[in-house]
């Protein structure tokens, strides 16, 4: 029996995959800086919206829409981020099918950053939007519960919310939050990528993180020949997965970013 798989839209890694991820898969998406894990998702979204060249095949089913969560990045930002890193063909299916929930009002909330660096609305709404939610672990479970089915969610960044360890109880929230999303995903089929950028919270956090997702994809910098820099990907972990992925030693992948293609690996078989 073929199992469902939603296309992660890196047309280079998708065959790899048989097709793409398993539908309700939560994947932790950690890398260095500019080593191409918001590559990864920026590819994979507008790939995704614009949608297959040819009819999906038999056990692939395409995400109904691409649903964006920020804490301190304008959307703004974003998309113009996204649609300056490709050109051509990669943008003629628009951006239709991807939105956007802005957190920033909650995150900034409780901070020094003056009200006017971060929101339009006016104090009242601000305080009611406090009292509604109380904080981002809230509002997030109302945005999650609210999610159709088969779904793309990408939220930007957990390292937003994990360098914040010294408020109260927020690290227990965040992990607590995340198994409790691990679970939601299957019942339903949410595919999820969380951001990580490496080296910024603790050894043993950014483990307890990976413990909770059911996939992991590390992004890094490698020295290569004539030491120039190589982009590398490569699966820590992939449950369900992993064992077809390691028969075949199919675990590292070099990557290549260009403005015509965005974000490539290279089919090559090296292991680590």
């Amino acid at each position: 029996m073929q199992e469902t798989r939603m296309p992660t839209g890196i047309t280079s890694l998708d065959p790899i995959l048989d097709g793409g991820v398993p539908p309700g898969t939560l994947t932790l998406l950690i890398g260095e800086i500019g080593a191409g894990h918001y590559e990864f998702v920026y590819s994979s979204t507008v790939n995704s919206l614009a949608g297959p060249k040819q009819a999906p095949a038999a056990g692939t089913l395409l995400p109904k829409k691409i649903l964006y969560i920020t804490f301190t990045r304008l959307e703004a930002d974003i998309r113009h981020e996204i649609f300056q890193s490709f050109q051509g063909d990669a943008q003629d299916g628009g951006m239709e099918g991807l939105t956007f929930e802005d957190l920033s009002d909650l995150y900034f909330d409780r901070s020094i950053v003056p009200d006017s660096w971060y929101s339009r609305s006016d104090t009242l709404t601000r305080l009611q939007k406090r009292s509604e939610h109380a904080n981002i672990f809230m509002r997030l479970t109302e945005i999650f519960a609210a999610a159709e089915k088969d779904c793309v969610i990408i939220l930007d960044s957990i390292t937003d919310i994990a360098t914040q360890t010294n408020l109260p109880n927020l690290w227990p929230d965040l992990t607590g939050f995340l198994r409790g999303l691990q679970r939601l995903s299957k019942t339903k089929n949410l595919t999820i990528y969380l951001l990580l950028s490496r080296g910024i919270i603790a050894d043993a956090q950014e483990i307890e993180l990976a413990d909770i997702a059911d996939a992991v994809f590390l992004f890094r910098w490698e020295e290569s020949t004539g030491s120039r820099r190589q982009r590398v990907m490569y699966f820590e972990k992939f449950r369900g997965v992993m064992p077809h992925l390691e028969e075949q030693d199919l675990v590292k992948f070099a990557v290549r970013i260009s403005t015509t293609g965005g974000f490539e690996v290279s089919n090559i078989r090296m292991v680590i």
